[in-house]
């Protein structure tokens, strides 16, 4: 059948392999006959290999997993190489006539005493025919002749075997079916196994093809080729009638499945060249394909989800629970049979365990050698104290080196965890966000040990091989570990001894009772083991084999060495002669003698080339891929057909048979790794993976290999001819038949193979251009594998790569990834391709044109799959979300409350910070990762300050409390209450060490405590309400009385105070001080205008100081004083004695609240209330560069190794800031966050913005350079700005009443409307479209004024008309003048009214339930929107006036609209949100067409184009551009992205019919909403209804 079977590789398996795919399923075909030689296998293996795949396909396969292909010869019938001793004996006595056949049958089967029961063995072909399998040219005769003379031996014993199984069962010794096994062939057991066994038809297909009969008689000898012959070369009749008998079985018992063909052969052949036969080769393709198509189908409705899908429902978080512990828990169970011994150690850890139940306690470790049985001693000692713990108890296992191949991440096993703990124990599962965030994963993770000790549950946690986490958040330095475990939870873990896991673990819980070795084996335990093996392997050894065993293992004790010894030793005969065992001192010897073995049987090529892929792999490798790889493999090509050409050159493969025979020998080290239902092989344990690197992976061979691998998941290789040179032949172009590797195997279904596998193997071969256009620089692969293996899988990719690469581009992508990372997790992964492609796009907008290569192809895939997307959507024309790159570095989390104070330790690479909430977080500097979450205090912290020697942290807080902390453990050292006054303030409250004297200081304004270091101590104790304690000057406390008396005192030393009376003492009120321990002086400035300056002596200085500082600082090399005062930050040369120089002015835009100098004295940092960090030059005051992007203000600030860390009390962050980087991707500044009044010009030259509601000024913000270009000053605070789009005017609404307008052009000319009479505040401003008209709403009316010009000039006329606002009525919150001088306005109260100033009349619109926020008129005056701080938008016609739709949204977050604007047709009107979303509603239906987060509420929007400029409250500037199709697909969903819900309410409108302006509207039951229904709506549900 080798012409159906080239026929169905070329065109079936392809087109069913692309099926299978498209449904998310691996198609693997495993057919051991193709591509083999005639001659049968020399070692009598072939039935037991075929059996034994076919088994594997049946216990694997989802669908159908046999396929037979019956013509009309019956197949090889083969002696059987295991006969019972019994059976083999009883035989024997049937011939005991025939000395010579007794004779022969004792030479070829010799009794194995080593099997359980004895057995008769089979001796291979080459024991007795040397040459039988050598294929060297030179050997043909010899070889030819053994092949004969074989062929005649097996048809002698098996002759012998028939006749004396035919006595047998004349006799009643054994049954038909025993006496059948010799006469059955290698087919029919094929087919009894696949078919008929365990009910296998369905999961069967059968073809057979017949010869017509009257051929058949006319041309036997023509078809003996396609039959049966004997071993002289005739027809071999009763193979023939087996064959019939088999295949009436057939016709009869399997006509479903059955396809039956006749067909006439020519010349004794199949050619598909011939018309018929291409015919019925076509038809078998055809059948294979619909019935395998079709059972596949059937299969497929029973599953909920396929593999690599991004359309069907995620996964459960159960299922994947269930999966997850399911496979740990059979390993554990499996490695527990095999322990032998190990008692003591096990009685120590149940013990200590136990003991320990009550009370607060340590992990406990588990540590050894490598393969010294660390893995199973945890799976028994689970095992154990399920005995020893209380019913019921929880048992978490996590065998992480034995259950996945390469090396896993923290956050993968911390989320299993999580998630098994509380679907256990009944408690709420984490958050996507929390469940996909490190730091508040590990967090999670730690109260969840609390929360299941407080339910009063036990539970055992288990993590075997620490040392095999990644370094994905250096995991490896264990800060996600908890030190201190509460009652009832039991934490063990494992590691190597001499690994840097286990030094820190030494570090981290200090105290040696944790920790328990695992030592060497005994002779008595290795001698246990060895018979328990081969026990349950039915094997037995002789006693020297044994010994020998045993004697090795005595050098080592190692487990791992004593298996590898095992898993050789059960394949010994009896009769294995002592000289070829061969037994390696220790592991790695064993296992080069393990290679050694495989290479001489199947062939080094095969061998290193199958185990050297396997190793490289990054996630194992399917049977399919691997053969598919091997084909690729030139090497192992060219060793396979180094004797003889291939079937067919044009097609070239390796034959299955030669993998199925290596892996059936290396069984034991290969192992099956499931992983979404797909299953791949990996290697045993990391032992073997060393040695095959080692042995098989040199530099170059390494390299080959990784670039084949890389070349296959690219798919370079399909459909294309690939040379090879084989013996013989110069040059060989070859179809190697290997799949194609698309990114998407079918609408929503990716190719998760490629995903996992192609980056690695393209960065690790150096095929960097290919891995910067087809992964990184691809945005279909980076959004493809970021919804399918999650975005952190990207990241880790992409952190990888630019450890590798010197390429600027890589880090940047990678980082616009961790900025979207939060939001993919919000939404648990499920993000929609337009928001992925939004968010890119948005992000690396800018960068485009600096980085073209990789990030210019990005923004113009983005932009062209928006531009063609055939649904609504925004296109963004600038950068307006965060963009990555610039001077931050790192954005460090992990405190809820701002931060109040920090310390960097540069000698301890720590940084630590302190919050309002009383919470202290501190952060490795070294990796940026956050180490220890530090709680106790129950107020904010005021101080921190960090022993590096020691590593010793000590916080002060308002709550009174002193506390010392290890910054190695996390633990708290001590705690002293009353150490300050209960709420003091950070700038009252001080904190200092004497590392010389150990001790430590606290003190305030009138009370100082000093305790020894370990805060066990009081030494002193002050508190004197007339004396001002100034500071702490080394270990000396500098005080102050109301007279001016200086003291000077050592609070724990024997020396003498130092008193001394100042200078001017008269009204001496010290402002702040600044200490300079190493001239011993301390700097003090008075509010007076004095600095005093003052030595350990008492020697005083004073001199006038020209400023009073909120902040004063020194230089590190104590020459420089920093004061800073309002907004100008002042330096001061104190390098001489006394002297104190004014030497620079550096001028800020607003307050400074916090500056430092570098070590070198040659940069100073400098924070202020304008949300920027600037950098200046010390030598020229020059500003040097400034860092937008802290959002609050920079109350914080430290400057080490070219490093900028900055804080701020109204954020829970701390940056990091680079002073070198490319200033390419420095992103460009923005207006600050937060503005209390903001207005935009309409083509976003120019905001205006006022930073703080006390403030008298506005801001003008060039946009083209990103930096304030004007200051225009007020009288008054400003309440109410707007921009005149098209007369370029700046109108200022001011609490005076007064209104200020500035035109653009000329900014100094500044007009002004005069407050009313009143004097009431401006409440807001309103102009209409044409700019004709302004409304000015005060406190108790709205008054109208004209706008014109005179000589060019604009000119203000007026009030034309003043509407009067009773005393009753609510402040005036937003309005809209329209064209035809009617104003539509609403109130703080939710009001909203019309009036008509032409006529005075005013109509009382719906009112909203809150505060209405936006009133916004359509640019041709036919609608208006009316916005409120409530779910609630309506939009009113108005002419007529009637209320066109009600439409309600309730989001996440807080829902009230802040802003709208129509687009320039009025076709859609685009809204900004409380929510921190843009929403684009249609104005004809109501319908809401797009919802687009931006990450921060927008307050301003103006029309632009076709789509709008916005301002976002972080200050970023938002252009885009709408697309919306003509047609709308029915099933668009708005809401896919975010988590809401929103109706619309529509008024029936009727032609030429006068509408009341609430009448006849539509609305939803209210059960489907829970909003506060209006009264006048009728319960009727609408069409436009989407919910979440």
């Amino acid at each position: 059948m080798s012409s159906e079977r080239k026929a169905l590789l070329d065109k079936a398996y392809p087109e069913v392999l692309a099926f299978c795919r498209s449904l998310g399923l691996v198609f693997e075909v495993v057919d051991l006959r193709w591509g083999i030689r005639s001659v049968p296998n020399g070692d009598h293996t072939a039935c037991e290999l075929s059996l034994h795949e076919m088994e594997t396909c049946r216990r694997i396969s989802a669908g159908p997993a046999f396929i037979a292909l019956l013509g009309n010869r019956y197949g090889h019938r083969a002696l059987p190489r295991l006969i019972p001793e019994k059976q083999f004996e009883m035989l024997l006595s049937k011939l005991c006539k025939d000395p010579e056949g007794l004779k022969l049958l004792n030479r070829w089967f010799i009794r194995d005493d080593n099997a359980v029961p004895p057995t008769y063995v089979l001796q291979p072909i080459t024991a007795h025919f040397h040459h039988y399998g050598d294929l060297q040219s030179e050997k043909g005769p010899q070889r030819d002749s053994d092949v004969l003379s074989w062929r005649l031996t097996e048809t002698q014993l098996l002759q012998l075997l028939r006749s004396a199984a035919t006595a047998a069962e004349t006799d009643g010794d054994i049954t038909a079916e025993q006496k059948q096994c010799f006469y059955t062939s290698v087919t029919e057991c094929e087919i009894e196994c696949g078919l008929w066994k365990d009910n296998g038809e369905s999961s069967a297909i059968v073809f057979v093809r017949e010869i017509p009969r009257q051929k058949m008689r006319d041309g036997p000898k023509r078809l003996l080729k396609f039959m049966d012959l004997t071993a002289d070369g005739l027809l071999d009749p009763e193979a023939q009638t087996l064959l019939a008998a088999l295949k009436s079985r057939l016709y009869a018992t399997s006509q479903n499945i059955l396809n039956l063909h006749s067909v006439e052969l020519s010349k004794g052949n199949i050619d598909p060249t011939r018309r018929e036969h291409a015919q019925y080769l076509e038809s078998v393709c055809q059948q294979f394909v619909s019935q395998m198509k079709a059972r596949v189908s059937s299969m497929m409705e029973t599953q909920r989800r396929r593999w690599g899908s991004t359309e069907d429902e995620k996964e459960d978080v159960s299922d994947w629970v269930v999966e997850e512990v399911g496979r740990h828990t059979a390993l554990s169970a499996e490695l527990c049979r095999g322990l032998q011994g190990r008692q003591g150690l096990l009685g120590k850890l149940c013990l200590s365990m136990w003991e320990s139940t009550n009370a607060r306690h340590r992990p406990l470790v588990v540590h050894g050698a490598a393969g010294i049985g660390k893995t199973a001693l945890l799976c028994k000692l689970a095992q154990e104290m399920m005995n020893v713990l209380e019913a019921g108890a929880l048992q978490v296992i996590r065998l992480l080196s034995a259950c996945h191949p390469q090396s896993v991440s923290i956050d993968h096993v911390l989320r299993s965890i999580c998630f098994q703990i509380c679907l256990a124990c009944g408690l709420t599962l984490p958050t996507p966000l929390t469940a996909n965030t490190h730091v508040e994963l590990v967090m999670f993770f730690q109260r969840l040990l609390d929360d299941v000790s407080q339910q009063g549950n036990a539970m055992l946690i288990i993590l075997d091989h620490l040392d095999h986490l990644s370094h994905e958040h250096q995991a490896h330095k264990l800060h996600w570990l908890p030190v201190d475990i509460p009652p009832n939870v039991h934490l063990v873990v494992s590691t190597e001894t001499n690994s840097e896991v286990f030094a820190r673990l030494r570090l981290k819980l200090e105290t040696s009772e944790s920790f328990f070795e695992v030592e060497r084996l005994s002779s008595d335990e290795g001698k246990q083991i060895l018979n328990s093996y081969m026990r349950a392997s039915q094997r037995t050894l002789t006693p020297e084999q044994s010994c020998a065993v045993l004697q090795s293992f005595e050098r080592t004790g190692s487990p791992c060495h004593l298996k590898l010894m095992l898993t050789v030793a059960k394949r010994w005969t009896s009769f294995t002669p002592l000289t070829e065992l061969h037994l390696g001192v220790d592991t790695q010897e064993m296992m080069s003698l393990l290679f050694l073995s495989l290479e001489a049987k199947h062939g080094k090529q095969l061998v290193g080339g199958a185990l050297g892929y396997i190793a490289l792999a990054r996630e194992g490798l399917l049977e399919s891929e691997l053969r598919d790889i091997l084909s690729l493999d030139d090497d192992v090509i060219t060793e396979v057909y180094r004797h003889s050409l291939p079937p067919t050159p044009s097609l070239i493969r390796l034959p299955p048979l030669l993998w199925a025979r290596l892996k059936w020998d290396l069984r034991d080290q290969l192992e099956e790794h499931w992983v979404g239902g797909v299953n791949t092989i990996t290697l045993h344990n990391r032992q073997m993976y060393k040695a095959v690197s080692s042995r098989y992976l040199t530099a170059e061979r390494r390299g080959r290999s990784l670039r084949l691998l890389a070349e296959y998941f690219l798919g370079r290789w399909s459909g294309k001819l690939k040379p090879v040179s084989l013996p013989g032949l110069s040059l060989l172009l070859s179809d190697r038949k290997v799949p194609p590797q698309p990114l998407w195997f079918a609408p929503g279904l990716a190719n998760v193979r490629k995903l996992q596998e192609l980056p690695y193997h393209l960065l690790h071969a150096g095929l960097w251009e290919e891995l910067r256009q087809e992964v990184i620089g691809s945005t279909e692969w980076l959004y493809c594998k970021s919804r399918v293996c999650g975005v952190s899988s990207v990241i880790h990719d992409l952190d990888q790569c630019s450890q590798c690469m010197d390429c600027t581009e890589t880090a940047l992508v990678r980082d616009t990834l961790v900025l979207i990372k939060p939001s993919l997790d919000f939404l648990d992964g499920i993000m929609d391709m337009s928001v992925f492609y939004t968010e890119l796009f948005a992000r690396l907008f800018s960068l485009a044109t600096p980085f073209p290569s990789v990030i210019g192809r990005v923004c113009s895939q983005c932009e062209e799959w928006l531009i063609t997307c055939p649904e609504p959507i925004l296109i963004p024309k600038c950068s307006f979300l965060q963009q990555p790159g610039g001077a931050l570095q790192h954005t460090l989390s992990g405190l809820q409350g701002g931060v109040c104070c920090l310390h960097v330790s540069p000698e301890a690479e720590l940084l630590v910070a302190g919050s309002d909430d009383g919470v202290i977080a501190v952060w490795s500097l070294a990796d940026m990762t956050l180490t220890h979450t530090l709680l106790g205090h129950t107020a904010a912290v005021l101080c921190v300050t960090v022993i590096s020697s020691s590593a010793l942290c000590f916080s002060l807080a308002a709550d009174g409390s002193l506390r010392g902390w290890s910054l190695q453990t996390g633990r708290q050292l001590f705690c002293v209450l009353e150490a300050v006054p209960v709420d003091s303030t950070p700038s009252s409250t001080h904190l200092h060490l004497s590392e010389q004297r150990q001790l430590i200081f606290a003190h305030t304004m009138n009370q100082v405590k000093v305790w020894r270091l370990d805060g066990l101590q009081l030494l002193f104790s002050r508190a004197d309400a007339g004396c001002v304690i100034v500071c702490v000057l080394e270990d000396s406390v500098v005080s102050l009385s109301d007279s001016g008396l200086l003291r000077i005192f050592q609070p724990a030393g024997g020396q003498q105070a130092v008193e001394t009376q100042l200078k001017n003492p008269q009204g001496l009120t010290p402002v702040t001080f600044v200490t300079l321990p190493k001239r011993g002086k301390v700097f003090v400035v008075c509010e007076e205008g004095f600095l005093y300056q003052i030595s350990r002596a008492g020697k005083q200085t004073v001199s006038e100081f020209p400023l009073l500082p909120s902040l004063l600082s020194a230089s590190e090399d104590e020459k420089i004083l920093l004061a800073g005062s309002g907004r100008t930050l002042s330096l001061f040369n104190i390098d001489t004695t006394d002297s104190v120089d004014r030497i620079l002015d550096l001028q800020h835009e607003d307050s400074v609240l916090s500056a430092c100098v570098s070590s070198d004295c040659r940069l100073l940092a400098s924070g202020a209330a304008d949300q920027l960090v600037r950098i200046w030059s010390v030598t020229t005051g020059v500003l040097l560069d400034s860092f937008c992007g802290s959002d609050a203000p920079v109350s914080s600030l430290s400057l080490f190794s070219g490093f900028v860390v900055s804080a701020s009390i109204a954020a829970p962050v701390v940056h990091l800031w680079s002073l070198k980087y490319d200033a390419r991707h420095k992103p460009r500044a923005h207006v600050p966050a937060g503005s209390a009044h903001i207005a935009v010009a309409k083509d976003c030259d120019r905001i205006f913005y006022v930073q703080q509601q006390s403030h008298t000024e506005v801001m003008s913000w060039d946009c083209s350079t990103g930096t304030p270009s004007d200051r225009l000053a007020v009288s008054a605070e400003v309440c109410s700005l707007e921009v005149a789009q098209q007369k370029r005017l700046l109108l200022c609404g001011l609490t005076t009443g007064t209104v200020l307008i500035y035109p653009l052009v000329l900014p100094q000319e500044t007009l002004c409307i005069p407050p009313p009479e009143s004097l009431s505040r401006v409440c807001c401003l309103a102009l209409c479209p044409q700019e004709k008209h302004l409304a000015v709403a005060y406190e108790d009316s709205v008054c109208l004024f004209e706008i014109t010009s005179r000589d060019s000039f604009p000119t203000v006329d007026g009030p034309v008309a003043t509407v009067p606002l009773s005393l009753l009525h609510a402040p005036v919150s937003s309005m809209g003048l329209l064209t035809d001088r009617r104003l539509l306005y609403g109130t703080s109260c939710g009001e909203v009214k019309l009036h008509d100033f032409s006529s005075g009349s005013v109509s009382s619109l719906e009112p909203h339930s809150s505060r209405v926020t936006s009133v916004t008129s359509s640019n041709w005056g036919t609608h208006a929107l009316v916005g409120s701080e409530d779910a609630v938008q309506r939009l009113w016609a108005l002419k007529p006036l009637a209320l066109d739709h009600v439409m309600e949204y309730k989001g996440f977050f807080f829902e009230g609209v802040l802003t709208a604007t129509f687009s320039e047709s009025d076709q859609f009107v685009f809204t900004g949100s409380q929510d921190r979303t843009i929403k684009v509603w249609d104005v004809a239906t109501g319908k809401l067409l797009f919802v687009q987060y931006v990450y921060s509420p927008v307050v301003r929007m103006v029309t632009y184009r076709n789509g709008f400029v916005a301002l976002s409250q972080q200050g970023f500037v938002i252009r885009e551009a709408f697309r919306c199709p003509e047609q709308v697909s029915p099933d668009y969903n708005p809401l896919r992205n975010v988590k809401a819900q929103y109706r619309v309410t529509s008024r029936e409108k009727k032609p030429d019919q006068q509408q009341d302006p609430t009448a006849h509207l539509h609305d939803f039951n209210p059960a489907q909403f829970n909003l506060k229904v209006l009264s006048v709506l009728r319960a009727k549900p609408s069409s436009t209804c989407s919910v979440m």
